[in-house]
């Protein structure tokens, strides 16, 4: 519990850095993170550190989602229909992936707006029905809260899988100062107080809706529990199978964040090459 709220203290305080420095510079905005980077290290060298490590971030955060959105698919058409042919979720995640295809058409992040507040509502949605159906089906038979014992691999792949999530966990440091931009900025009301009031909102709903989903399903599966709970879930059929769509259109508005961040970037190294 208190790593989990010292790890939330520290992006949070970590977000109000950034959100500071994007007009650090009087008469100056960094709408994106490469140009804060340049700022503060030289064109050269702020590009190379800025840019793959974000890259790596908005990529890998992509793939979770991709992956996230097919496992949710399958486990969506599994409780609707038990008795139908099963595809693998490999086929799960190009349908999801094809929707994103679609929907990559739009222009930026004010394009959006629906999207990301549907996302947004089905998080508090989803979230809430897991900690509820973990809360009502109670600790499983022989759950234990012990360190899982394995294999020296498994150790380095857990550490590794801890590494990944703490980069995860800071993805939105990635789009913070894309979306600042968004807001207009006067020197009398300048969009960094908008913005941290947005930012600290959204903190506190994420808290809501996600500890009690930590907490809570580790009680339920101890050791044993996935990274994804609704998974592990099986009754009621009907609210299983709701609370997985919720997740994939809650993975939906956030693939496409990142998505256009990367679009974004892509438009900006074509422009410079045409220059």
């Amino acid at each position: 519990i208190v790593a989990l709220l010292v790890s939330w203290c520290i992006t949070l305080y970590t977000l109000r850095l950034l959100i500071e420095l994007h007009e650090c510079v009087p008469g100056v905005r960094f709408d994106r993170y490469r140009d804060l980077g340049v700022h503060a290290l030289g064109p050269r060298l702020g590009l190379w550190v800025v840019v793959p490590q974000q890259l790596i971030v908005q990529l890998g955060c992509d793939v979770v989602y991709m992956v996230t959105g097919g496992n949710c698919l399958q486990k969506f058409a599994e409780s609707v229909c038990p008795g139908c042919t099963r595809l693998h979720q490999s086929y799960w995640i190009c349908i999801f992936g094809s929707s994103q295809f679609l929907l990559s058409q739009l222009r930026d992040l004010n394009s959006i707006t629906a999207i990301s507040l549907a996302a947004a509502v089905m998080s508090l949605s989803y979230s809430t029905i897991s900690w509820a159906a973990c809360l009502a089906k109670g600790p499983v038979a022989g759950v234990s809260y012990a360190y899982k014992a394995g294999t020296a691999a498994d150790s380095v792949f857990r550490v590794c899988s801890a590494l990944g999530q703490v980069a995860f966990a800071f993805a939105g440091h990635g789009v913070v100062l894309e979306i600042q931009a968004t807001i207009p900025s006067t020197p009398t009301k300048p969009s960094k107080v908008p913005m941290w009031k947005g930012t600290v909102a959204a903190y506190m709903v994420t808290a809501a809706c996600y500890f009690p989903v930590a907490f809570i399903g580790y009680w339920t599966f101890g050791q044993d529990v996935s990274d994804n709970v609704l998974v592990a879930l099986e009754r009621p059929p009907w609210l299983v199978a709701a609370a997985n769509m919720m997740v994939v259109i809650h993975v939906v508005g956030s693939y496409q964040v990142s998505h256009i961040l990367l679009d974004d970037m892509n438009l900006q190294k074509q422009k410079v090459v045409r220059e």
